[in-house]
């Protein structure tokens, strides 16, 4: 059976080709199900609803998740609640990289 840190260890190679940073670390991910099925269910939002990349980026965690030795299927779930705020939810890292204190 896959583990929560295993697929975001795994998910957080993805980077938004526009930020230059992971998803993990910009706070993009809120949240990882692992279902009895070996289904994976990744809750995530976006920097703002219209951001370019959202498509692509949600295709790239899916695919990332799914890379995952165990993991059966992954799909993201797309929210806007809570909005996106990278002083609350960006890593310390990816504060340093932006410049936001």
């Amino acid at each position: 059976m896959p583990t929560k840190d295993e697929i975001m260890a795994k998910i957080s190679e993805v980077e938004d080709p526009e930020i230059k940073l992971g998803v993990v670390d910009l706070g993009l991910i809120y949240d990882v199900s692992i279902l009895e099925d070996r289904n994976v269910v990744i809750r995530m939002t976006l920097t703002t609803p219209g951001c370019p990349y959202g498509p692509t980026l949600i295709a790239d965690v899916e695919k990332a998740a799914k890379e995952v030795k165990g993991v059966r299927n992954a799909d993201v779930e797309l929210v806007w609640d809570p909005l996106w705020d990278p002083i609350v939810m960006a890593t310390d890292y990816a504060k340093d990289v932006l410049g936001i204190w």
